[in-house]
């Protein structure tokens, strides 16, 4: 398969809402299937050819151009022949503010072209004319600094700002109790506000988080499972296999096999990032 990946960082004003940006192109004569496991990072993909999609979130589907939301269940994507585009990793923060203050129901995966978004449903024609990388990267951050830096722009709560900060920050691994407790708010009305804004429960949206610390490793690395395992916080290897069964849909093993050799795996940004980036 031939492939060429350009990642870029996104000026520092975007990067609140915006983790990174990928130009990609790639094309291949056989079919090629990707396991796109829960990350923390949100993927905007403005894509320029049909790219199959499958999972038990969103069944199975068909788009060149779609924006994933946080969830807690996996999707396969699938192609042959070329593939081209740029990924744009958001922040839950920068997606409740790009789509003008609503976020996405738990594993949803809207085409850009159903969010009623005349802005987004065109940039994919617009990036494609672009005549090179750099040009594409401006209009990102053109269309996003539109949009992100706007003083009329809704944003989260603060509450539920601090509270999502402090899981990307552990890797998921603070209670409800204390983030309720460090807001003030009771749990109820976290969980409520935050499930709202963000697209997940404060739970999920850990269990979610620590996931994708430890898939990073698994794809990213030979460390031992077992050390990721207890990296991560599992209680121990098995626990961690558990997770990748119902997370991923497949184990571990299987995991790290299927993306071998792809030079960038997942939202390749661990927590500790996320969290100064957002």
């Amino acid at each position: 398969m031939d492939g060429e990946y350009r990642p870029a960082r996104p000026p520092a004003a975007l990067r609140p809402f915006v983790l990174r940006y990928l130009g990609y192109r790639e094309e291949s004569a056989v079919p090629v299937q990707r396991r796109q496991a829960p990350a923390a990072g949100i993927a905007l993909v403005i894509g320029f050819h049909p790219l199959e999609l499958s999972g038990p979130a969103v069944g199975r589907t068909t788009t060149a151009a779609f924006v994933g939301g946080l969830g807690d269940s996996w999707v396969l994507t699938r192609f042959t022949g070329p593939q081209a585009g740029v990924q744009v990793d958001l922040t839950p923060i920068g997606l409740y503010t790009l789509l003008g203050g609503r976020a996405l129901p738990n594993g949803a995966v809207p085409a850009l072209d159903e969010l009623a978004d005349p802005v987004l449903s065109a940039l994919p024609e617009r990036l494609a004319a672009a005549p090179d990388w750099p040009a594409r990267f401006a209009l990102v951050d053109e269309v996003l600094a539109g949009r992100l830096l706007d003083v009329r722009a809704r944003r989260p709560a603060p509450e539920v700002v601090h509270s999502w900060h402090r899981l990307a920050a552990t890797g998921g691994r603070v209670p409800v109790s204390a983030l309720a407790a460090e807001t003030g708010w009771s749990r109820r009305h976290l969980q409520s506000r935050f499930s709202t804004q963000i697209g997940i429960g404060p739970r999920t949206a850990g269990r979610v988080l620590r996931f994708s610390r430890a898939s990073g490793l698994v794809s990213g690395s030979r460390v031992p499972l077992a050390e990721i395992a207890a990296t991560c916080g599992y209680v121990d290897q098995a626990h961690l296999s558990r997770e990748f069964r119902a997370l991923a849909g497949v184990t571990p093993g299987g995991f790290r096999a299927e993306w071998a050799g792809f030079p960038f795996v997942q939202d390749g940004l661990p927590a500790a990032e996320q969290d100064r980036t957002a």
